[in-house]
C-alpha cells in the first residue's frame, strides 16, 4: 500500500465531508480515504489516501468519471497539492 496526503480547496466543506462520492468512486479500486478540514474555517481540506499503488491512484484521477466525481464534490482541481510518503 502507498500513502498520500492531498490538500485542496472545495466549494462547500460540509457538502464535501458528507458526500458519499469518494467511497463510491475509490472504494471499488481498493482506495480508502480519511478526511480533514481546516479548523480556521477556510475552504481548504485534506485527505489521507491509502492506495494499492501509485499507478492505481494516478489512473483513478484520469477521465470523465474522475472529473464528474470532483465536480459533484465541489473539488477545485487546480488547487490539488499531493504529497507522497517519504
Amino acid at each position: 500500500m502507498e500513502t498520500l496526503v492531498l490538500v485542496h480547496e472545495v466549494d462547500d466543506v460540509d457538502h464535501w465531508l458528507a458526500s458519499p462520492t469518494r467511497e463510491e468512486y475509490f472504494g471499488p479500486l481498493g482506495i480508502t480515504t480519511r478526511t480533514f478540514r481546516d479548523p480556521s474555517g477556510s475552504n481548504r481540506v485534506a485527505l489521507i489516501v491509502e492506495t494499492p499503488d501509485i499507478a492505481t491512484w494516478e489512473a483513478a484521477l484520469q477521465g470523465d468519471a474522475a472529473a464528474a466525481a470532483m465536480k459533484t464534490d465541489g473539488v477545485r482541481p487546480d488547487t490539488i497539492a499531493p504529497f507522497v510518503e517519504a
